[in-house]
């Protein structure tokens, strides 16, 4: 798929979006083949045996416990002393096992828990940073302007929540499975007298449980459909605040400077705004819920003992049975009203399984054939060359083809190893888009880019990339540092106007805003005095800095005799100081 096919079918609002692209089918498919993939998975697996098979000793227990209620409480009745004390030792037999599973239980619950979302957590990011995506997608769809609410909060939430609603699922249909058959059993007892005849309804405090729970779920369901469309609207303007704050941060000189803290407090007030209103409506939503869960749970206290009391007031039952057969009839309602009582955290889910997988299906659609007509091709070919054929990138890719873009004027060029060579171009054209085209982050446009065989190309973009850490861990990112030696650091360091840093390898610091602009270009170009590669791709690294800057990184290039130099831009001094072979970039003509 290209990316503005991707663009295309995109919905243009980040809830749109992702309602739009999956069916719920399709997303448990996709958090199928995740959790498959995981490295996490074979742990997950024996997590859940183990919590079966707790979980099915909790539920014999429980069934134990239900039965203690009939002689417990019919000693009680006939004020039996020795009855009743016996029947307390066996209450703490039963309760004392319990808790020891309820333990274990709650143990493998959070290992499960913290094992989902370590698989989980791992997965989304490998495909986020797989084959150029996480770039591809931010330019192609609105999934990848703020990422990280899909790849923090939003796996975190589905990993924990998945544990814990699979958990409690299986446990109540245990549970239920346990119980219908003793509800089942206690119902025969049940005879009714009614004109002075009698008879028995089968099955008849299963049907009651069935009845009012179903009652129960059909208007939760009624009063809280729109939960889950409110929750995944939620985080999408929740993550939307974040990059708002976040933006603001990393550009406070910039926004002081201008005096434009009253403008950047305002909109960052809208955006609050925005997610208040969705808090809101989300809120009545829940508060509405409440009316029906709350309701139906009070009611279930008397509710039991009211179906049953028929039968204990016409004698046909004990005190103890009655007891009994209201705890039965308790265990399963619970287990029936599970949905009814997790209905808001149902929702929750939903709207977290649709916005991770909505956003890992995008990421993984991007790896779609790009070999058409309408895509430039990049391959790797058979010689120590780049070779650049017919090349034509659209600029701005529309439905219907292209607006604006621009090709190569010498429509087929061949760039040995050694050469150098400067690609400048008419006034207007974005030649970055040619640099990520190299680079194979642009596909729109037709044509092929050959890459040399076996030859890894550097490319040096106009703003460095200088991630948080040790400064001689940036000289060398990505390579480990440990390859490279401190003197040799030093030295290059020194080679470009940086000795003041030699002694400041090991600093850990936010260098991006400890250095200016000419010294962030000054680190990068030490960078490439260490690692020497031999295809090196240059965008416009030499414009808008100082002149002593310009003639020393000018002349670390002439160093670099070893290296491919392809510099894309307009740069005097390096046409002056390495002569190169000039490529010329111009528009293509305008479509009538």
């Amino acid at each position: 798929m290209r990316i503005s096919d991707l663009a295309a079918v995109t919905a243009t609002t980040d809830t749109t979006a992702a309602s739009m692209e999956l069916s719920f089918g399709r997303q448990l498919k996709i958090a199928a083949d995740s959790f498959w993939q995981s490295a996490s998975r074979n742990r997950i697996i024996g997590f859940a045996i183990a919590l079966l098979g707790v979980i099915l000793l909790t539920a014999y227990g429980t069934v134990l416990l239900n039965q203690w209620n009939a002689p417990f409480y019919n000693a009680l009745e006939r004020r039996d002393l020795p009855a009743f004390i016996k029947e307390l030792q066996n209450f703490a037999v039963i309760a004392g096992c319990l808790l020891l599973l309820n333990v274990i239980q709650t143990w493998l619950n959070q290992m499960t828990a913290l094992s989902m979302r370590e698989g989980l957590s791992r997965d989304v990011v490998d495909q986020w940073l797989t084959d150029r995506r996480a770039y591809r997608l931010s330019v192609s769809s609105p999934l990848g302007i703020n990422p990280d609410q899909r790849l923090h909060e939003d796996a975190r939430k589905l990993a924990e929540m998945t544990a814990s609603l699979a958990i409690g699922l299986v446990q109540s249909t245990i549970l239920l499975a346990s119980f219908v058959g003793v509800l089942w059993t206690l119902s025969n007892d049940f005879v009714f007298h009614v004109d002075g005849r009698s008879f028995a309804i089968p099955g008849y405090l299963v049907w009651g449980a069935l009845l009012y729970a179903t009652a129960a779920a059909l208007l939760s369901q009624l009063v809280g459909r729109s939960l889950s469309r409110l929750n995944a609207e939620r985080y999408a303007k929740e993550a939307d605040l974040r990059f708002a704050l976040m933006r603001a941060n990393e550009n406070l000189e910039a926004i002081t400077l201008a005096r434009a803290g009253e403008t950047e407090r305002r909109h960052i007030h809208e955006t609050i705004d925005t997610v208040l209103a969705t808090i809101r409506r989300l809120a009545l939503a829940l508060t509405n819920l409440t009316w029906v869960t709350a309701g139906f749970g009070w009611l279930a206290i008397v509710v039991p003992i009211l179906i049953a009391s028929p039968a204990y007031f016409a004698g046909t039952i004990t005190f103890g049975g009655l007891m009994m057969a209201a705890a039965a009839f308790t265990q399963v309602y619970s287990a029936l009203r599970w949905y009814v009582d997790n209905f808001g955290q149902i929702a929750d889910w939903q709207a977290a399984l649709m916005r991770v997988t909505v956003f890992r299906a995008a990421l993984t659609s991007l790896d779609g054939d790009v070999s058409d007509k309408t895509s430039i091709v990049l391959e790797t070919g058979p010689t120590d060359s780049l070779a650049i054929e017919r090349l034509e990138v659209c600029a701005r890719p529309t439905t219907s083809g292209c607006e604006t873009g621009f090709r190569l004027h010498e429509q087929d060029a061949v760039i040995r190893s050694g050469d150098r060579v400067m690609i400048n171009g008419d006034q207007g054209i974005n030649r970055k888009l040619l640099f990520n085209a190299l680079g194979g982050l642009w596909t729109d446009g037709t044509g092929m880019i050959r890459l040399p065989e076996g030859e890894a190309i550097h490319f040096v973009p106009q703003q460095p990339y200088l991630p948080e850490g040790k400064l001689r861990s940036l000289l060398v990112y990505p390579a480990p540092s440990a390859d490279f030696s401190d003197t040799d650091m030093v030295a290059a360091l020194t080679r470009v106007g940086l000795a003041n840093l030699s002694s400041r390898l090991d600093e850990r610091n936010r260098w991006d805003r400890q250095l200016d602009k000419d010294e962030q270009a000054e680190l990068a170009f030490a960078s490439l005095l260490l690692r020497r590669p031999r295809w090196i791709v240059f965008e416009e690294v030499l414009e808008g800095l100082e002149p002593e800057t310009v003639g020393r990184l000018v002349g670390v290039m002439q160093d670099l005799s070893d290296s491919t130099l392809i510099y894309i831009g307009r740069s005097a001094a390096f046409n002056e100081a390495l002569s190169p072979k000039l490529l010329h970039l111009e528009k293509l003509p305008t479509a009538p």
